[in-house]
């Protein structure tokens, strides 16, 4: 396989992913605005934060309010993370690979972009948003689906696989940093009831709330809730399996010791953690290393193979 064919599949497949996860986070803090009392407010600044694309949304806008944010996340041009600049990004991946993937997944991708782009002004108003999100998000599932079911097992699925893993395990790490720390950060003790609310927005951002109450069996706490999205290999977005995954692509690649060595040394990593010690400084540089760890794979990867 082409270095440059691997190098289109593996973005495809990350832009894809991180298309899917902005329209989860989205979607859920619109959610969280029902459930909380009027005199809490929600903040709609960490959903930048989770992108680090601050600097760019404060060049051109002037408040982090819920329309400019939604507007700058989902639509706008100008912000390379938006979901229309990574549905974009998506279909050019996928037409210049259009020979090694079915002609049925490239349907579905640029169906997919032309409906988001069609649906640029519905999604700014709530009574629209939910639909216009949902359609992203059953979309990719059915790109993944169908990709999944007929390509090839070769090394052409190995990098989709690896870039999806990798994207996955990069947005995992940034909603469980910054969405527990300063998502509702000024509740007094008379609302400290509704941090569970913020807990489980923080499980359905990955839609993990279900399978966190089917595995745990206890009610929602930030060390337990830390726990499942840390070092759970069963749950998908997890990030000890979305590591496991990215090892067993590896597996399927030629010359990977290297790189398999450094996603070993992040899995025992996060192995060694104790949730219910994690102080939110101390969480916040475990994500950090967690990040940085996931930054030098890519960068591995890059310089292996394309």
């Amino acid at each position: 396989m082409l270095s440059r064919v691997a190098n289109h599949i593996y973005w495809m497949e990350r832009y894809l992913e991180r298309a899917e996860n902005t329209a989860r986070l989205i979607q859920v803090n619109t959610h969280l605005l029902l459930d909380l009392p009027r005199n809490v407010t929600l903040g709609w600044e960490p959903i930048i934060d989770m992108l680090s694309f601050r600097d760019v949304f404060y060049d051109l806008y002037k408040e982090a309010d819920e329309k400019s944010v939604i507007k700058f996340m989902v639509t706008d041009t100008n912000n390379p993370g938006s979901i229309i600049n990574c549905l974009a990004a998506v279909r050019e991946n996928a037409r210049i690979i259009r020979e090694i993937i079915p002609s049925e997944a490239w349907e579905q991708i640029n169906n997919l972009y032309i409906a988001a782009k069609a649906d640029g002004q519905s999604v700014l108003t709530r009574r629209h948003r939910f639909n216009c999100l949902h359609r992203i998000i059953v979309a990719n599932q059915t790109i993944t689906g169908l990709l999944g079911g007929t390509m090839l097992r070769g090394e052409g699925y190995a990098f989709l696989r690896l870039g999806r893993h990798l994207e996955r395990t990069d947005m995992t790490s940034r909603i469980i940093d910054v969405r527990s720390a300063s998502l509702l950060p000024d509740l007094s003790p008379e609302q400290s009831a509704f941090e569970n609310i913020q807990w489980m927005g923080v499980l359905k951002s990955l839609t993990a709330y279900q399978m966190y109450r089917q595995e745990m069996r206890i009610r929602i706490n930030r060390a337990d809730v830390l726990e499942f999205l840390i070092n759970n290999k069963q749950f998908p977005r997890s990030l000890q399996h979305g590591l496991m995954q990215i090892g067993k692509c590896l597996l399927e690649l030629p010359n990977s010791q290297s790189i398999s060595q450094q996603v070993e040394a992040l899995s025992e990593e996060l192995q060694k953690l104790d949730t219910h010690e994690l102080t939110q400084d101390r969480l916040h540089e475990v994500i950090d290393d967690i990040q940085l760890g996931v930054v030098k794979i890519h960068q591995s990867i890059n310089s292996q193979y394309f």
